[in-house]
């Protein structure tokens, strides 16, 4: 059972979700979301992850076109 399992919060700057997905940090990168807090990962909720998902596509896809 992980830290989304047991109900983090999003760890967007001003939102008070709870988390749906966790990504690494790195990852956050490439978009303009703010992340407040420390460690390797971040939290989202549904609609910051849709946000970054929007966001990184480009080079999401270009990432995996690499290693295919």
């Amino acid at each position: 059972m992980g830290k989304v399992d047991k109900g983090v919060p999003c760890s967007v700057q001003g939102c008070k979700n709870s988390a749906e997905r966790s990504i690494s940090r790195n990852q956050i990168g490439g978009s303009d979301l703010k992340v407040s807090g420390e460690g390797r990962r971040a939290y989202l909720c549904h609609e910051h992850y849709k946000q970054w998902k929007k966001a990184t596509k480009d080079s999401r896809d270009l990432e995996r076109t690499r290693f295919g």
